[in-house]
């Protein structure tokens, strides 16, 4: 795990002696005394934070050595606050000192100094306590501390909502609540940091204010946002871009935590909220209105707003800001950085609308009218498809609300972005994460979120490690009675999705090959207009098209070549996973006619698979999991689907090439094929399966298997003779030619080797089990009993039943056991 020379030094920490571990302090405290520190310093500081961290031991600090450290907290180098705040953060605090920041320098805080400072608190009374004294730093004015003094407040607050919003009080919410109304709203619109006008004569006193910009170059005309540019910013301007990036967090914290009556007043809100709306007379009291500014109908708000509560007004103030952002980034931005800056923020604000939205649901019919317009404006270019996934949020959410028409979000957002968007991963995992979180409102006002699996599980076929998770989470909502035979075909044909998106790009980058050329033949067949049905298919969009492709096999061969590709072997290993969680579902909505159709289907399907090594074993391995729990729950299905069975059980090929499936069909036929599970089951129809199976198991032992097949397994064999017992067991008539078959095995095995089996071990382990069941069948009436158990034998309900004297026993054995 680590090189040599790091454990090494690893060892020395741990093992350095307690002498020389106080030397050590006291040549740090030293070093600590000069005004300016060197590299020295940094070594020394570097070293101590190992011996601290390399040993499972809490140590203490000498005081005068953590007084030092502490101070470096504040130390103009940033590299100095980051080992002391690491430093101290291994070690145990002084008594009574674990929060000594006052009111006086709780402005002095720095992200390290908070983050110790947080790492101290050992109560809700002392972050209480700690916010207490944050919110009373928000207060003073910037004349009363540093410059910088506001800046670090935000975050450390946002990290104590994080872990604790509990310890906010009302008025805690009230103030922060109006100091974030006043940054987002009317921070300055005049660029910091001594900006110039320009010109000749520039100089000190000639510094004229310079107004902010928008992202095209041109003069702001309304209030600051984060989208603003300029050659500097205010400390109130950085505290409006800290205000927004914390606001979603604290609109969710404050709904969550305010205990007060949300629905206070609420016919007086809407009210507001309705003139907030239709007013465009301005404020005298607004102090975002600047003379001669060209104020944006955003900015057009009615004098209400100042009667509003601090909760509703902050709520009003950031649909304001967010409608705001939105008219920003229909602007040209001339920097690439910028643009990308434009997207992250139309994420953000279509979130922040979404949640006051919810919170106020007046809100939604302002709302919607710039959100359509915003995806009229986005819908056509790709390059904003995580833009669209917030967009879409807001219409699950309040489209039924504001009787809108979604089916145009959804087709782009379940149909384009996975059919065209595949390959980009943060896209798949964004996307995948809405389907999550959504999955219950998806099922019930999105039809075509069922039907749209085809596309969804391109996503797997393409990156099935990264997103095999959110998968077994969504495939149960993707199964329904209609969808569960076409999902069930897609999932088996995964590997060959996989397959065909590598090389529909491929066909997009890679020239046309030559004749005669070398090239993939796959790409060759992707571009031949032969084949292009084949894929096409495997590329549909939505489901209802059919069930699967006639040319099975023929795709098959077309895509042997990339069976050995790495995206479609990893694809091939999710598949069994995602076959568990297939049938665990549709046992719960399947009805007994589906039930027989997906029998047949994974016997048709157990022959046509990509050859990928180990993945038809892993199939059918799955197939024959789930073979035997449907029929267990309706033996019934067994005489329903007897034919297909009996024909797969009936071809001698089948038992060396899908050992797996067709050991448990032989089973199922054995066990179930019985008046006791189905009055239909006739003497006929016991005596055509047990001369089906007896052909082929005189077949496989009578001869050597053929050329390039291996033995049969012995668990066939035995299997195939305790089918026959079984079946000649509930028709005596059958009872003298298997006696006679196990008799002759009994006698040919006496001979020595056979043909049909290697291994001696597994010879006389079949010709055990053939003895056993030969005399169970020399009594008829026994080897029924044994064979063919009745339902009171095999569910026994002992402990239940009154007439025996099992329950007496039990309740006396409770009682002394309880006794003691």
């Amino acid at each position: 795990m680590y090189s040599h020379g790091s454990e090494s030094l690893i060892k020395q920490a741990r093992e350095i002696q307690e002498s020389e571990l106080q030397k050590f302090y006291s040549r740090l405290v030293k070093q600590l005394q000069v005004k300016e520190l060197g590299h020295e310093t940094v070594d020394s500081l570097q070293r101590l934070h190992l011996i601290l961290s390399a040993t499972k031991y809490t140590r203490t600090l000498p005081s005068e050595l953590q007084k030092r450290l502490s101070s470096l907290l504040s130390s103009p180098s940033e590299q100095l606050q980051v080992l002391s705040s690491a430093v101290l953060r291994e070690t145990l605090p002084l008594s009574g000192q674990e929060l000594n920041y006052n009111q006086d320098n709780i402005s002095q805080l720095n992200s390290h100094a908070a983050a110790l400072l947080l790492s101290q608190t050992g109560s809700r009374a002392d972050l209480s306590s700690l916010c207490a004294q944050l919110l009373r730093s928000l207060e003073s004015r910037p004349s009363e501390g540093p410059s910088h003094s506001l800046t670090h407040t935000l975050p450390i607050l946002n990290t104590i909502l994080t872990h604790s919003p509990e310890c906010l009080t009302e008025d805690h919410m009230t103030l922060l609540s109006k100091k974030l109304v006043d940054w987002l709203r009317y921070a300055s619109i005049t660029q910091g940091g001594g900006a110039s006008s320009g010109g000749f004569f520039t100089g000190p006193r000639s510094r004229q204010p310079v107004p902010i910009a928008e992202l095209d170059g041109t003069v702001s005309g309304d209030f600051f946002t984060v989208l603003c540019v300029g050659q500097g910013f205010t400390e109130d301007q950085w505290m409006n871009v800290y205000s927004f990036s914390m606001l979603r967090h604290w609109l969710l914290t404050y709904h969550s935590v305010s205990n007060g009556n949300t629905a206070v007043d609420s016919a007086n809100r809407l009210q507001l909220s309705l003139s907030l709306s239709h007013s465009h007379s301005f404020s005298n009291d607004d102090r975002s209105e600047v003379d001669g500014s060209v104020v944006s109908m955003v900015s057009a708000t009615s004098s209400s707003s100042r009667l509003l509560p601090p909760k509703e007004r902050l709520r009003e103030k950031a649909f304001q800001y967010c409608q705001r952002l939105i008219e920003q980034s229909d602007r040209k931005a001339h920097k690439r950085t910028d643009t990308e800056l434009q997207k992250a923020c139309l994420v953000e604000a279509v979130c922040i609308l979404d949640c006051v939205c919810v919170e106020d649901t007046s809100l939604v019919y302002r709302a919607f009218p710039c959100i359509k317009a915003l995806f009229g404006r986005l819908s056509s270019d790709l390059s904003f498809a995580r833009v669209m996934l917030p967009l879409a949020q807001f219409y699950l959410n309040h489209g039924e609300m504001a009787a809108v028409d979604c089916e145009c979000v959804w087709k782009l957002v379940i149909g384009r972005f996975p059919a065209e968007l595949f390959n980009d991963p943060f896209l798949a995992h964004e996307l995948l994460r809405f389907l999550r979180l959504n999955l219950e409102s998806l099922q019930l006002r999105v039809p075509q979120y069922t039907r749209s699996f085809p596309n969804l599980l391109k996503l797997l076929a393409w990156d099935s490690p990264a997103v095999v998770d959110d998968f077994v989470d969504l495939l149960p909502s993707l199964v329904t009675a209609g969808t569960a035979v076409e999902l069930l075909h897609t999932l088996l044909d995964l590997p060959c999705l996989s397959a065909t998106l590598v090389l529909q790009l491929r066909s997009t980058c890679l020239p046309i090959s030559e004749p005669g050329g070398r090239g993939l033949l796959s790409l060759d067949a992707f571009r031949s207009p032969s084949y292009r049905g084949l894929f096409l298919f495997l590329l549909r969009g939505e489901a209802g098209s059919g069930d699967t492709i006639d040319r099975l096999s023929t795709l098959h061969e077309l895509l042997a070549e990339a069976a050995d590709w790495p995206r479609v072997i990893q694809c091939s290993q999710t598949v069994p996973v995602l076959l568990h969680i297939f049938f665990n579902k549709v046992i719960m909505v399947a009805d007994k006619k589906l039930l027989a159709h997906l029998i047949l289907v994974q016997l048709e399907r157990s022959s046509l698979l990509l050859n990928i090594p180990n993945y038809i074993k892993e199939i059918h391995r799955v197939f024959s999991c789930h073979l035997l729990r449907l029929c267990e729950l309706h033996p019934s299905l067994v005489v329903d689907q007897s034919h297909e069975l009996l024909e797969f059980a009936g071809t001698t090929a089948n038992v060396y090439s899908k050992e797996e499936i067709y050991t448990h069909v032989v089973w199922v036929l054995g066990e179930y094929l019985s008046v006791s599970c189905d009055s239909r089951c006739s003497v006929k129809l016991i005596t055509s399966c047990f001369e089906a199976l007896e052909a082929v198991l005189f077949e496989i032992t009578s001869s050597a298997p053929p050329p390039g097949a291996g033995h049969p397994a012995p668990r066939v064999v035995t299997t195939l003779m305790s089918a026959l017992a079984k079946l000649a067991s509930r028709s005596h008539d059958l009872i003298p030619r298997v006696s006679l078959f196990l008799s002759k095995l009994r006698t040919v095995a006496r001979g020595g080797s056979v043909a049909w089996c290697s291994n001696e071990e597994d010879l006389v382990a079949i010709v055990t089990r053939g003895e056993e069941l030969w005399s169970l069948l020399k009594a008829p009436g026994v080897a029924q009993s044994v064979l063919t158990p009745p339902l009171h034998v095999t569910t026994p309900q002992w402990h239940r039943d009154t007439n025996v004297a099992m329950p007496l026993r039990l309740r006396a054995l409770t009682s002394l056991t309880h006794s003691q």
